[in-house]
């Protein structure tokens, strides 16, 4: 399980060229499910997102998680993130888990977000999505579990 995340001051996701999920201050999440990935992992995964600390504190030092810097997360399904680039001009997506098994995982990731006081938007999961961020810092980390 692979989730990019980015210290945002706004994101936004849309479908058809409507706003379907919308944050500010907070932590835009790209998330990519591989075939071995389970509950376990989307839960451990969702702790390390909401604790992960990448906001500066007083003294300017990233000390603050995304709920103590009064952030919320914004989640999208980025399959992209699994594919195996390591030859050929192609990208391989074998190693991302298949549609099925991820909705039910992207889901549950959003689910367990949520549960921690998160409003959590998410895109639509395998729509055609537009997303759009001011990327603070910049700051982004890649976690994987």
């Amino acid at each position: 399980m692979i989730a990019l995340i980015q210290r945002v001051s706004f994101a936004k996701v849309e479908v058809d060229n409507e706003v379907v999920g919308e944050i500010t201050n907070g932590l835009l999440v790209l998330l990519a499910i591989e075939p071995d990935d389970n509950e376990a992992k989307a839960k451990r995964l969702a702790e390390r997102v909401a604790g992960y600390r990448v906001f500066e504190d007083a003294e300017g030092k990233m000390n603050l998680n995304v709920q103590q810097a009064g952030g919320d997360v914004l989640v999208v399904s980025q399959f992209t993130l699994a594919a195996d680039t390591s030859k050929g001009m192609r990208p391989s997506f074998t190693s991302a888990a298949s549609p099925d098994m991820s909705k039910d995982l992207y889901k549950f990731f959003t689910q367990q977000l949520r549960a921690k006081g998160f409003k959590a938007p998410t895109g639509i999961f395998g729509a055609d999505m537009k997303v759009s961020l001011l990327n603070d810092g910049p700051v982004t980390f890649q976690l994987t579990i």
